[in-house]
């Protein structure tokens, strides 16, 4: 492992894979290997500030192209949760984004802040979408992942930001931003769509400031006045 320089996942893989060869394949009764595993490394994600997002969302002047950044950072999508988002999924009365069938084949409802709604009514009423919201070129398609993080790597070096990472940067900075805010963290984990706190946890660690409090941030809002 260490002469051929694997990764961490990579040793798991290979040891998972012999195991079930023998137990599976092979019928073994038992599998007995005295080895030490090497453990995943935990690291920190580079962290966009309000201040980075709000360049970067600046950078990007295409509407179509910055409304789908907005709506990315104001309620933490993943990638392909934004790609499958409708026009139907947004609920402008109760001010909530249905996102249907997210990581783990969830259901959830994100609320939309009152600057964000406004963005997106004003997108709507140029462009008239009727199915995906983000469109792609063939009819009845969404917009490509590739084209996307195109956009998002374009706008980021527009902005003249270096640090690493793509579009999913977006969805870390909402939740260490909401965190900042003093959102709850059973709250963000409903938000996120993590099936485990656990996994949710983790974000507070990124954020040795945290305290609970009541609210939740109009995050696209508070970019207006935001710095560095």
């Amino acid at each position: 492992m260490i002469d051929r320089k694997l990764a961490p996942a990579s040793v798991r893989l290979a040891y998972n894979g012999i195991r079930f060869l023998y137990l599976q394949v092979l019928d073994w009764p038992a599998l007995d290997l005295e080895l030490t595993l090497p453990k995943k490394p935990q690291k920190i994600p580079v962290l966009l500030t309000r201040g980075e997002v709000a360049r970067i969302l600046s950078a990007c002047t295409v509407m179509r192209y910055h409304t789908m950044l907005l709506l990315c950072y104001g309620c933490g999508l993943r990638l392909a949760e934004l790609i499958a988002v409708r026009v139907p999924d947004i609920d402008g009365e109760r001010s909530l984004l249905r996102v249907e069938q997210g990581k783990g084949a969830k259901d959830r409802l994100v609320p939309i802040s009152p600057t964000l709604l406004d963005g997106l009514r004003a997108y709507w009423r140029l462009f008239r979408p009727r199915g995906f919201l983000f469109p792609g070129q063939r009819p009845g398609q969404p917009l490509s992942p590739t084209a996307i993080q195109r956009v998002y790597t374009r706008a980021k070096a527009a902005a003249g930001i270096s640090k690493a990472g793509g579009i999913h940067a977006l969805r870390h900075a909402f939740a260490t931003h909401q965190l900042e805010a003093g959102l709850p963290v059973h709250r963000l984990q409903r938000h996120m769509g993590h099936a485990s706190l656990q996994s949710t946890l983790r974000y507070i660690h990124w954020v040795p400031s945290y305290h609970e409090g009541a609210g939740e941030l109009d995050l696209i809002a508070r970019l207006g006045d935001a710095h560095g």
